[in-house]
C-alpha cells in the first residue's frame, strides 16, 4: 500500500497543507491533501520535532530524489539528508531557526546528498514550522523548487 493511504499519513498531509495555507496565504496543494502532496512534481519533506529531527513524511519525488524507500527515509534523522561538512549543517541549521522564529522562509538553497552519495543542490525551497490550529508545532517541512545535480 502507498504509504499516503495510511490514514496516520493521510492526516499529517492535512496537517502540512493547513499550515501551509495559514503560514503562506497560498495553497500548498489541489483536492485532497494525502494524494495530491504524494504526487507533487517538487519534492516534499517533513521531520518531528525530536532534539535530532527524524523525518516524518516525504513524497514520491522526495524518495526518488533521496533515492530511499519510505520505511528507511521516516527512519533518517533529518540532518543526514544534507551533507556531512560544518559548512552545509551550520547553513542547515541556521535555516531551521529562521522558519521557528517566523514561522516560515523560502529562496532557501543548500547541498543535500542522497542514500548513495550523490550530492545535489536544492534550490527555491520554502521551510515552514508546520502547527496545527491550536498553535502546536508538529515539526517542520520543505517543498523544494529547484533540483541541480552536482
Amino acid at each position: 500500500m502507498e504509504p499516503f493511504r495510511h490514514p496516520e499519513v493521510a492526516a499529517y498531509c492535512v496537517l502540512l497543507a493547513d499550515s501551509f495555507q495559514r503560514l503562506l496565504g497560498r495553497p500548498l496543494c489541489a483536492g485532497a491533501p494525502a494524494e495530491a502532496l504524494w504526487t507533487l512534481p517538487q519534492p516534499l519533506v517533513s521531520h518531528g520535532t525530536g532534539a535530532d529531527p527524524v523525518f516524518r513524511y516525504g513524497n514520491a519525488a522526495a524518495l526518488a530524489l533521496w533515492e530511499m524507500d519510505w520505511d528507511t527515509f521516516t527512519r533518517l534523522p533529518s540532518r543526514h539528508s544534507a551533507a556531512d561538512n560544518a559548512d552545509v549543517q551550520t547553513d542547515r541549521t541556521r535555516l531551521l531557526q529562521a522558519a521557528l522564529q517566523k514561522g516560515w522562509v523560502d529562496g532557501y538553497e543548500g547541498i543535500r546528498v542522497s542514500a548513495t552519495g550523490r550530492q545535489f543542490r536544492i534550490a527555491q525551497t520554502v521551510l515552514w514550522t508546520v502547527c496545527d490550529t491550536k498553535g502546536q508545532r508538529h515539526g517542520q517541512a520543505a517543498l523544494i523548487g529547484q533540483v541541480e545535480a552536482l
